[in-house]
């Protein structure tokens, strides 16, 4: 019998996407195929969504998947702009620490993800229909096959949404 290691806890200090990551509530879409990934650091700034698009677009063109921009870089404003209004929001300043993207291919499918230092849960809103957003999840709902989080250790989230 070999013996067993422990999963790496991942902090929202030193995650970045090791070779071969991949969420494990969506291991079972993948197949073969090339694979490939690529990290942003998003600084606390309101340009830094336009920045995601772009490290995005330029990313996926790069792979030979531009027929993955459009829906790609609707989710990636919708996560980019929660991990930067709520992961980073209820953090102290002086401990401020940044949002990293990493976009991961496995084949045909592009996983983005997003780590923030913040504790609170992604959740599905149902906003009234006079209330200014609320609906961002649920756009990331409809463009993945699959979304999801973790929380990573001590404290942070990595929030998650596969496409293809």
């Amino acid at each position: 019998m070999q013996p067993t290691t422990a999963p790496r806890l991942w902090t929202t200090f030193d995650w970045w996407p090791p070779v071969g990551w991949w969420p494990e509530a969506a291991r079972d879409l993948l197949g073969p195929g090339p694979c490939a990934s690529a990290t942003f650091v998003l600084p606390p700034t309101p340009s830094s969504v336009h920045s995601a698009r772009s490290f995005t677009t330029g990313s996926l063109t790069g792979w030979g998947l531009g027929e993955l921009v459009e829906n790609m870089e609707l989710v990636v404003s919708e996560l980019a702009t929660n991990a930067l209004r709520h992961g980073l929001r209820l953090t102290e300043p002086r401990c401020q620490r940044p949002v990293h993207m990493s976009l991961v291919r496995r084949g045909p499918l592009v996983t983005c993800a997003f780590t923030d230092p913040g504790s609170s849960v992604p959740v599905l809103r149902y906003p009234g229909p006079l209330d200014a957003g609320g609906l961002g999840l649920h756009i990331v709902e409809s463009l993945s096959h699959r979304w999801g989080w973790s929380a990573l250790a001590p404290y942070g989230k990595i929030v998650w949404a596969v496409l293809s």
